[in-house]
């Protein structure tokens, strides 16, 4: 049997007490330590699952494999690359960086020293995109709604960049195209970020993406919607279901509308649709996202192979969520309502 990994989670909030517990849970590898400013929080996500608890990473004792990175976005690249550098396999949770900068430093340093890096895109892992990923789709329209109650945890960035970068790194992982035009619109309501934005994007093969997050709902809701030539697939993220509709499996109803010489589909509005279209249920497996994520993370130390959400990927993703909110930003609706107020 393997030697267990010896690993470490740096941030003690939110996300990185879920990467300690699952760490905590897994054989394959032993949590070694917790490190976070705040001692006291990280003795308290140590004593549950695991390790020592510490402020700095240099006070770790022994050699480390790999390590989760989750304190603020901005410390990315601070934390991440001495890791790198030292010869730690590294995850990062999303975002990879706050900028295209950081996140080129972060791709860079990946490459220099060899470490795997990932990203903790962990919506890749969720069972309905897998579903989705394995119908082997080529998608032409996509249509994502990511909205939510605001959290109060991510008010130092916008909405772009805390939720729809989820739709974006699976829109880039079903497009796999990286040439594309955007016009985006944006309202900032609680804040200096935007808390609705809504990204349309036109890819250079001519597939077109619709985007919309929102942190001011009274309700959770997160879906896409796939148009492809094979049919169309819709998906629920959080009750983790979906269904297609495939043109193969309801070729009987375009050949009754010929057979019939229907002259357009009106002529058949006697009929029972629900009964007609053939509707496949997706096959979800129940399996929690991040621990399928930190499962591939530590597959990939293990073989020092590519992480399943790369630093290219992660990269691609900030790209495409900077231009976004820079393209919000110029639409100057502030300046605008300023003129009104003004008259």
């Amino acid at each position: 049997m393997n030697k267990p990994l010896r690993v470490a989670v740096v941030g003690a909030g939110r996300m990185g007490q879920h990467h300690a517990r699952i760490y905590g849970e897994l054989d394959e590898c032993e949590l070694v330590a917790v490190v976070d400013k705040d001692l006291d929080r990280a003795g308290e996500v140590a004593s549950k699952h695991g390790g020592q608890a510490v402020q700095r990473m240099s006070d770790v004792t022994g050699e480390l494999d790999a390590v989760t990175v989750a304190v603020p976005t901005v410390y990315h690249a601070e934390v991440a690359i001495p890791l790198m550098e030292r010869g730690v396999a590294v995850l990062i949770e999303k975002p990879l960086a706050p900028d295209t900068t950081s996140a080129s430093q972060l791709l860079k340093a990946s490459r220099k020293y060899n470490r795997v890096l990932q990203v903790g895109h962990s919506e890749r892992f969720n069972p309905v995109v897998q579903a989705m990923l394995r119908m082997e789709v080529t998608p032409r329209f996509i249509e994502t709604h990511r909205i939510s109650p605001f959290t109060f945890r991510s008010a130092d960035i916008g909405v772009v960049f805390d939720m729809m970068i989820h739709d974006i790194d699976i829109v880039l992982h079903l497009t796999k195209q990286r040439d594309y035009t955007i016009d985006a619109v944006g309202v900032s309501v609680l804040g200096e970020w935007e808390d609705v934005a809504n990204a349309r994007v036109h890819f250079a093969d001519g597939v077109v993406v619709n985007m919309t997050a929102s942190r001011l709902a009274l309700k959770t809701e997160r879906k896409i919607r796939v148009f492809a030539p094979m049919g169309y697939l819709s998906m629920d993220y959080q009750k983790k279901s979906g269904v297609a509709i495939k043109l193969a499996d309801n070729l009987d109803l375009v050949r009754m509308a010929r057979e019939r010489d229907f002259e357009d589909l009106s002529q058949m509005q006697n009929l029972d649709f629900g009964s007609m279209v053939k509707i496949e249920p997706l096959v979800i497996d129940d399996v929690e996202p991040l621990k399928a994520e930190i499962g591939s993370f530590l597959s990939s130390v293990r073989t020092n192979s590519t992480a399943a959400v790369s630093a290219e990927e992660g990269y691609a993703a900030v790209e495409m969520a900077e231009r976004i909110t820079q393209s919000v930003k110029e639409q100057n609706w502030g300046r605008q309502l300023e003129h009104v107020s003004d008259s």
